[in-house]
C-alpha cells in the first residue's frame, strides 16, 4: 500500500507523521492548535502537506477526539471542538488531494497498540487509555469493532456508579470520573485536606495546600512513599481494575493494553489495577485471567495507529 500519514490532533497542537506498513515514523510535522472548528481543518492540511514533502503518500488517517461514523468520514460531535456533524474527510480530501478517513482517536491509539505495539501476537484485545480522561478500543478476531454506528468503546462513559459523579458528558457515575487523571487528582486533594499529616512529601511538592496538588506531584510522592499519595494511587486502580473485571465479561479478550499518561507510571499502577482486576472478574479463581499490560507507542500510538487505518478496507464493505 506504501507510506501513509497519521494526523493526531491534540490540545496545543496537531502531528502529522509519515508512517510506513512497519509502523516506523519517517518524519513528522507540527502546527499549533487553532481555536475555531475551521480554522482547525485547514491546521490539519498544513500538517499534512509538510509532512508529505518529499515522500509519495498513499492516504491519510486523522484521529478525531469525538464520535465518528461507520463510514469513517464524519464526526458526529466532538466533545473538545465545535463539531457537530463535521464532513471531515471531504473537507481535509478537498485540500490535500489524497484520500482521508477519520477515525476515533482512542480507536487509532488502540490499533496502533495492537499492531506495533503491546498487542502484537494478540488477537483480541481490549485497550483504554488512562489520560485526562478514559477512552479504548476493541480489537476482536483482528478488527477493530466500531459498532453499527461507528461509535463503540466509549468506555469512559460507562455508567459505574448509579447517580454518581456528573461528568462532562451530562450523566451522572461515568467510569471516567472514578479512574482517570482528574480522579487521581481528586482523590489525592481530598486525602491530603482529610489527613495532612500522612501528604508531608506529597504537599511539599506543590504550593502547601490540597488545592496546589498536580498530577506530577502524586506520582513523584508515590515513587517516595508518601501514604497519601499511593493510597490516592490504590482508589484510582480500585476503580479501574473494576471496570476491566466488567469488559472481560463482555468481550473476554487475552489482553488488556492500558495506555494514556497514567500508564508511563508502570507497576505503580498496573500491579494494583491487576489484583483488582481478578478481585472483581467473576470466576476469577477459577477461570484464565487476561493479562494486563502497559503500552509501549506512548504518545505515537494515535499517530501511528490512524496512518495504519488508511490503509484498512472500508469496513463498510
Amino acid at each position: 500500500m506504501g507510506l501513509t500519514i497519521g494526523v493526531d490532533i491534540g490540545g496545543t497542537k496537531i502531528a502529522a507523521g509519515v508512517v510506513d506498513e512497519e509502523g516506523n515514523i519517517l518524519s513528522t510535522f507540527k502546527v499549533p492548535t487553532p481555536t475555531t472548528p475551521q480554522a482547525i481543518v485547514d491546521a490539519i492540511a498544513a500538517a499534512v502537506e509538510g509532512a508529505r514533502a518529499g515522500h509519495e503518500i498513499v492516504g491519510v488517517g486523522i484521529g478525531a477526539a469525538g464520535y465518528v461514523n461507520r463510514q469513517r468520514s464524519t464526526v458526529y460531535f466532538a466533545p473538545n471542538i465545535d463539531w457537530r456533524q463535521e464532513p471531515l474527510k471531504e473537507e481535509v480530501e478537498a485540500r490535500v488531494g489524497l484520500p482521508v478517513v477519520v477515525e476515533n482517536d482512542a480507536n487509532a491509539a488502540a490499533w496502533g497498540e495492537y499492531k506495533f505495539g503491546a498487542g502484537k501476537g494478540h488477537r483480541n484485545v481490549i485497550c483504554i487509555t488512562l489520560g485526562t480522561g478514559l477512552g479504548g478500543g476493541i480489537i476482536i478476531g483482528n478488527k477493530l469493532r466500531r459498532g453499527h454506528f461507528g461509535v463503540a468503546a466509549e468506555f469512559g462513559h460507562i455508567r459505574m456508579v448509579p447517580d454518581g459523579l456528573l461528568c462532562g458528558c451530562g450523566s451522572q457515575g461515568c467510569w471516567e470520573q472514578y479512574a482517570s487523571g482528574r480522579a487521581l487528582v481528586r482523590y489525592a486533594k481530598q486525602r491530603a485536606n482529610a489527613t495532612p499529616e500522612n501528604a508531608d512529601i506529597l504537599l511539599s511538592l506543590g504550593d502547601g495546600t490540597p488545592d496546589g496538588i498536580e498530577g506530577k506531584h502524586i506520582s513523584m510522592a508515590a515513587r517516595q512513599g508518601d501514604p497519601v499519595a499511593v493510597d490516592s494511587y490504590r482508589e484510582l486502580a480500585r476503580w479501574a481494575g473494576a471496570g476491566l473485571a466488567d469488559l472481560a465479561s463482555l468481550f473476554d479478550p487475552s489482553a488488556f493494553i492500558v495506555g494514556g499518561g497514567l500508564s508511563d507510571e508502570g507497576e505503580l499502577v498496573l500491579d494494583p489495577i491487576r489484583k483488582s482486576y481478578k478481585r472483581w472478574l467473576v470466576g476469577g479463581n477459577w477461570r484464565p485471567v487476561a493479562d494486563v499490560i502497559a503500552a509501549r507507542l506512548g504518545n505515537d500510538a494515535g499517530l501511528v495507529g490512524a496512518a495504519d487505518l488508511a490503509r484498512e478496507p472500508d469496513p463498510i464493505m
